[in-house]
């Protein structure tokens, strides 16, 4: 026999379990990435970006 606490715990697993599987979904539409253009052989560097972050 399992101690109560354990059953207690299963039962509100399940009740979560549950309550995720009913609760009702709804899927975005997402466009598609545009396609990237090819780099031509003139383009020796990379291109580059900047990034700040800031702590304060």
């Amino acid at each position: 026999m399992l101690p109560p606490f354990i059953i207690d715990q299963i039962r509100r697993r399940e009740e979560q379990e549950k309550i995720q599987r009913d609760s009702p979904v709804k899927e975005l539409p997402l466009e598609q990435p545009l396609p990237r253009k090819q780099k031509s052989s003139d383009d020796d560097e990379p291109e580059r970006g900047v990034v700040i972050i800031d702590l304060g």
